[in-house]
């Protein structure tokens, strides 16, 4: 079995053996023609379940045919232009070459003993990202497992800088349309149940910052601590931004934790013509950025970034077997100090590759162009009778939903939607995404792929109405 360690005498065994999988993945995303098979778990399940992994099959190239079986041929690639669905993106080669480098030798990235230069190449990305956003120069922050994980270590950080022992009083201000990870990370971080007030938003899906100074007025004369508003830079359904500089404003006025979840727009910090849609982002006490949604990096690759250094000390605990203090005055540098997580992987690396090959600008005219194809896809919606659309388009989402002609009944055309959207993704032909507005059944195109155009989405707009009338039809067929 100490064939299978990778190490000095098996080097040519993992050449040969990630070459194969190598060549698989490459094979398959050659010859793809749609984003997704359409196979049911019913249909799939029974193949996983039949494989009994107490005897394994002591091939590579067995057990490669067998992953064909049970997850190649089925999965949901986002690469494919009609994969239109949520925010995923299609990865850039030089990250994908990352993950190799970081997988084989898997260092880890809590203490510098275990990392060294992993240490530095992530510290060195922070820097460059901070410096991207403008926190200035006592600004730092860490590699993140995604959104949520970011969001969480912000509110703990404004938890503890609020300084006060009863949590009941403390409280969170997002908008209505806000990422799920805030009332999430109140929970986890002891909070009431009406810790999180939700702020109305505007008819572009934007905080009301008329509704944000009333709630923070009212909770200071309730004698309750405004612990931290969150406002973001592209929501999850809509890709709204919140008017970033006067609710900066407002948290100056209060004293008030401003943390930005700029987990989808970040990659505006990138871009070469839009970069002013997020001004006010500098004034943050904290940042989100998930660079594996806007930056076409693999999951998982993200960050939280903070404007003063000193606020990380709220993560900082300290192990003799780990950690111990005397490091802090060796200036040894040790991540897990910045950090929730402990062991850690070195995706960073991913973002360094990236910029090294394709540089900033190459990021940014990617980013570009997915927010000109949403901008060209909301005149398409906005022109077709068959679809009503919410807002244009900030970032690149399109929220929208197919209104038939003869049918009156909004529940009706919620389930003309539904049925759609399902149909659609068992035909495997694309992937879209479903929400709410209002109550009412939405249907949303997130566009992160540069390959996909507007040929593309009038297609799926078509097969959408298409799924759609055939639901309508049979519906009538059976209510006559």
């Amino acid at each position: 079995m100490r064939s299978h360690l990778l190490n000095d005498t098996t080097a040519e065994h993992y050449r040969r053996s990630v070459t194969q999988g190598v060549e698989r993945v490459a094979a398959k995303l050659a010859t793809t023609d749609r984003p997704f098979t359409g196979i049911t778990v019913d249909a799939l399940a029974p193949r996983i379940d039949a494989i009994d992994l107490d005897r394994p099959l002591h091939d590579t190239t067995a057990v490669l045919d067998e992953l064909e079986d049970v997850y190649l041929r089925d999965a949901v690639y986002f690469h494919h232009p009609r994969y239109l669905a949520h925010l995923n993106c299609p990865v850039v080669i030089p990250a994908v070459l990352g993950e190799a480098v970081l997988s084989a030798v898997n260092s880890s990235l809590d203490t510098w003993d275990q990392s060294a230069g992993g240490t530095l190449i992530e510290r060195k990305l922070i820097d460059w990202t901070t410096g991207r956003i403008g926190l200035g120069p006592a600004a730092d922050g860490v590699f993140t497992s995604g959104g949520t994980q970011s969001n969480l270590q912000a509110l703990l950080l404004a938890r503890e800088e609020a300084k006060t022992d009863d949590l009941t009083r403390l409280r969170v201000f997002a908008s209505e349309v806000s990422h799920f990870s805030v009332q999430k990370s109140a929970k986890l971080l002891g909070l009431g149940p009406d810790a999180v007030v939700p702020i109305p938003v505007d008819h572009d899906k934007r905080m009301q910052t008329v509704a944000l100074a009333h709630e923070l007025a009212r909770a200071a004369e309730a004698g309750l601590v405004p612990m931290a508003v969150v406002a973001t830079a592209g929501t999850t359904d809509f890709g709204s931004i919140d008017p970033l500089p006067e609710i900066a404003r407002l948290c100056e006025q209060y004293g008030t934790w401003m943390h930005v979840d700029a987990a989808y727009g970040c990659g505006l910090l990138a871009s070469l013509k839009h970069r002013d849609r997020i001004d006010g982002i500098e004034r943050a006490d904290s940042v989100t950025v998930d660079y594996h949604k806007s930056f076409f990096q693999p999951v998982s690759s993200s960050a939280l970034l903070v404007r003063d250094a000193v606020t990380l000390r709220h993560a900082t605990y300290h192990a003799e077997y780990l950690n111990p203090r005397r490091m802090v005055t060796e200036r040894i540098p040790n991540q897990v100090d910045k950090s929730l997580q402990t062991t850690r992987r070195f995706d960073a690396l991913k973002l360094w590759m990236t910029l090294r090959v394709m540089g900033a600008d190459g990021i940014g005219r990617l980013f570009d162009e997915v927010c000109e194809l949403a901008a060209e896809g909301w005149k398409l919606l906005a022109a077709d009778p068959r679809f009503d659309v919410v807002v244009e388009p900030s970032l690149s989402t399109l929220v929208f939903r197919y209104i038939p002609a003869a049918v009156t009944d909004p529940a009706e055309i919620d389930r003309a939607n539904l049925y759609a959207r399902k149909a659609l993704f068992a035909s495997g032909d694309a992937v879209v995404a479903g929400t709410k507005v209002a109550g009412r059944h939405y249907l949303k195109f997130t566009l992160l792929n540069p390959k996909t155009t507007t040929a593309d989405i009038t297609a799926v707009l078509d097969l959408i109405a298409g799924h759609a009338e055939q639901y309508l039809g049979e519906s009538l067929d059976r209510a006559s």
